[in-house]
């Protein structure tokens, strides 16, 4: 993960996106999974209280009692996660209390086609799929698991009654591909993402008193502000304060690390969900559960935290925790083969990865297929090496150096 500090960028960890004047779109992803830093793994368990397990499911279909909206994450590389929430929204309890399903992997612009797919009629997958393939994110572009989840809320819906069926709303901001030729035609699309969710669920969700379960990363989840920008949460509570239950995964945490060494999780059921406040897990600094991000400033990058929100307590920021068992033995979300073999939409993907400056190959893309295809254990990333941020620092020089030149 990389964050400029003198220009605008926007980062995907788990849906971090940070907001500066920097170079226009630099390199937006390097590890997409936390880990625990070194320095962190000898810290003291902090005080409070042991957290304990719920059955997930009737846990999250409880919270819905008292909140409008539940968030967790999704399509971040967890297939687990992804699992759980397939699981989730098949579950008739879950389906009799809730209206709406909004998610991250969504361009509002095809919202009406999107609204007509879902509600059974005859739109074609390959029209429908826009929606999901053509938003400000790659990694949507290339999901499996949303490939999967709009097709499924369809069927779940035909064997409903009208007034009972689920609505799925696209929370990312409304681009257009078909009309982006430079950089300048993205505009601010990319950042001004939290903002578009946020939106949505005032005008569609709370203002018509709905219940709604949100799939995103859960940066745009939080309920404080953290590093640079607002999350889409934050935004919306300043007028529906206390309406959001924020789930946050477990996976990131190390649980042979002495600061869990009398971890009770090897013993909780699966799924399960533990309450956050009170809690010595929640008290758990935010830099715990993230790896540090690469800063780039003048050129020079460090991997290391900015200054605002590293030191925020996760019970601040987040309600729950979702655990889904043992991290070592957590699967990783593949990659569909049949994205590499289109050779039209690759074409299209290696465009769009140059103007957002994510640079996109089939090469690359056949390679994350093939080396997941072996290994489906998740590989959880290491913090850059210096080879890696010295890479950063030419690439941002050599970016200053154009921009100089288009001047």
């Amino acid at each position: 993960m990389i964050i400029c500090a003198s220009q605008v960028l926007s980062i995907s960890l788990h849906g971090l996106r940070v907001s500066r004047r920097c170079s226009p779109f630099l390199l937006l992803l390097l590890a997409s999974i936390p880990i625990l830093s070194q320095n962190q793994n000898a810290q003291a368990k902090p005080k409070g209280e042991e957290p304990t397990p719920e059955a997930a499911i009737p846990a999250i279909v409880a919270a819905f009692d008292k909140y409008e909206v539940v968030g967790m994450s999704e399509a971040h590389g967890l297939k687990d996660a992804d699992d759980f929430v397939f699981t989730l929204i098949r579950t008739p309890a879950f389906i009799e209390k809730v209206n709406d399903l909004v998610v991250e992997c969504g361009n509002s612009l095809y919202q009406p086609t999107l609204d007509r797919y879902i509600a059974g009629e005859d739109v074609s997958f390959a029209e429908v799929r826009k929606a999901w393939r053509n938003t400000t994110q790659q990694m949507c572009s290339t999901s499996g698991f949303f490939e999967q989840f709009f097709p499924l809320v369809r069927a779940i819906n035909q064997k409903l009654p009208p007034g009972k069926r689920i609505r799925v709303l696209a929370g990312d901001s409304p681009i257009d591909w078909d009309r982006v030729k430079t950089t300048k035609d993205i505009g601010n699309l990319v950042h001004d993402r939290d903002q578009n969710i946020a939106s949505v669920m005032e005008k569609e969700v709370l203002s018509k008193h709905r219940k709604a379960l949100m799939l995103f990363g859960v940066f745009h989840l939080m309920h404080t502000s953290t590093f640079f920008s607002d999350s889409a949460v934050t935004i919306y509570e300043k007028q529906y304060p206390n309406s959001t239950f924020v789930i946050c995964g477990l996976e990131s945490l190390d649980m042979n690390t002495p600061l869990l060494s009398a971890s009770p999780f090897p013993n909780w059921p699966t799924p399960s969900l533990a309450r956050a406040k009170g809690t010595w897990l929640g008290a758990l600094e935010l830099s715990h559960f993230f790896p540090p991000p690469i800063i780039v400033r003048k050129c020079i990058a460090k991997n290391e935290f900015p200054q605002e929100g590293q030191d925020k307590p996760m019970g601040d920021l987040v309600d729950a925790f979702l655990y889904l068992g043992p991290p070592a033995l957590a699967l990783q979300e593949q990659m569909p083969a049949d994205i590499v073999l289109d050779s039209e939409f690759v074409t299209e993907l290696t465009r769009r990865g140059a103007l957002l400056g994510s640079p996109w190959s089939v090469k690359d893309a056949s390679l994350q297929v093939l080396k997941s295809a072996m290994n489906p254990l998740l590989d959880l990333p290491k913090p850059a090496d210096d080879e890696t941020l010295r890479s950063m620092e030419k690439e941002c020089r050599e970016m200053k150096r154009r921009m100089s030149i288009a001047q």
